[in-house]
């Protein structure tokens, strides 16, 4: 099953790339929203998207041709990191169309970068749970359109683990049995969330003492840890290696026997990735177009099929098959429990504060 390299939050470089872009204070996009025609020529327009590999089907190019009868071309980018950096280099980035985290769409739209969206030329909002437009990075959806949605929990082998965790503690201060065979994440927001939401506090959090406290915790943790890992994680889970992990309800192979997924008791977050229109684009309308071209349900639905995400299209969550529901049960839960979870959001500047509490745990011996 294709994958695409793990979602990279907001951090240090972010904030600072930012900084550089914009000079002085940020602005807001929607203050100053194209006009733009619904009945212009597509045909005489073209697209450069950007996104992670492995996110959207290969012949997407010749999908769109067929369909809206304008040329598409894809450009990848490895981590919400790199597509930043160019779409914050000055000048025209290229760039019609950027797939990007949650807090990274609010972060660029806050510095003027990005097209509000023009919703009647995106009639396919409408297949959008309710939820969608809820998500606290871009209420309203106002300049985001969110392509995936998930969380993060306990993925774990049932028949190696004596009592299935219902906490974060079961990771942080793992029973005998299970040290030296967990792992955890190393990105800096998912680093920190276990022991803060084990804390009772936010994954926003810029609070130093709380932060200080989590750092505490997660050192505890280091020397029963087999490893930090965000991207083998599930292959060790199936060979045995490891029997609980910190894991995205996406890449926890629930399909293998004797895997199971939860969510612990003191809550987790939800994130999201997006498509968004950058205000320099040329091609606003085509744009527009292939966002909603995204949100059929024939075309959205490939996500689920092929990447194990959920996605936020009612009409398109509608169609999976029933048997994938089966053997992934995280695809099955209702928008109602994944909005249980904590939208994460750009921090800006604070959050050099997580690069240093990441930076002070991997450094520690």
């Amino acid at each position: 099953m294709t994958r695409r390299v793990p979602l990279v939050v907001a951090s240090a470089f972010l904030a600072s790339a930012l900084t550089a872009c914009g000079g002085g204070a940020a602005t807001d996009s929607a203050g100053a929203p194209a006009t733009l025609d619904a009945k212009a020529d597509l045909s005489k327009q073209s697209l450069t998207i950007s996104i992670w590999d492995g996110y959207s089907p290969k012949d997407l190019p010749q999908r769109v041709k067929a369909t809206l009868g304008f040329d598409t071309k894809v450009a990848i980018h490895d981590t919400n990191e790199t597509i930043v950096a160019k779409l914050t280099a000055g000048g025209d980035s290229g760039i019609d169309v950027a797939f990007v985290s949650g807090q990274y769409a609010q972060a660029l739209n806050a510095q003027g970068l990005l097209e509000p969206i023009h919703r009647e030329l995106v009639p396919n909002l409408k297949n959008l749970y309710p939820e969608a437009s809820q998500l606290a990075y871009d209420k309203g959806n106002v300049f985001s359109v969110p392509y995936t949605w998930g969380t993060t929990g306990l993925c774990y082998r049932s028949d190696l683990v004596k009592t299935p965790p219902t906490s974060w503690n079961d990771l942080l201060s793992p029973a005998p049995e299970l040290k030296k065979k967990i792992t955890m994440m190393t990105t800096e927001r998912w680093l920190a969330l276990p022991a803060l939401k084990l804390l009772g506090a936010s994954v926003n959090t810029t609070d130093q003492a709380t932060l200080d406290k989590a750092k505490e915790l997660l050192l505890k943790v280091k020397p029963d840890l087999l490893a930090y890992d965000d991207t083998t994680f599930g292959d060790r889970l199936k060979s045995g290696e490891a029997v609980m992990v910190e894991a995205w309800d996406g890449w926890c192979p629930t399909s293998e026997k004797n895997v199971e997924f939860a969510v612990p008791k003191e809550g987790s977050d939800l994130w999201a990735d997006t498509m968004v229109i950058l205000k320099s684009s040329t091609n606003k309308e085509a744009a527009h177009a292939f966002v909603n071209y995204i949100l059929d349900p024939e075309v959205h639905g490939w996500v689920p099929a092929n990447i194990l995400y959920r996605i936020p299209n009612k009409a398109a969550m509608d169609k999976v098959d029933p048997a994938l529901l089966k053997s992934y049960p995280a695809l099955a839960e209702p928008p109602s429990e994944l909005l249980k979870g904590e939208s994460l959001i750009d921090l800006g500047e604070a959050s050099t504060a997580y690069t240093r509490l990441s930076t002070e745990v991997s450094a520690a011996q």
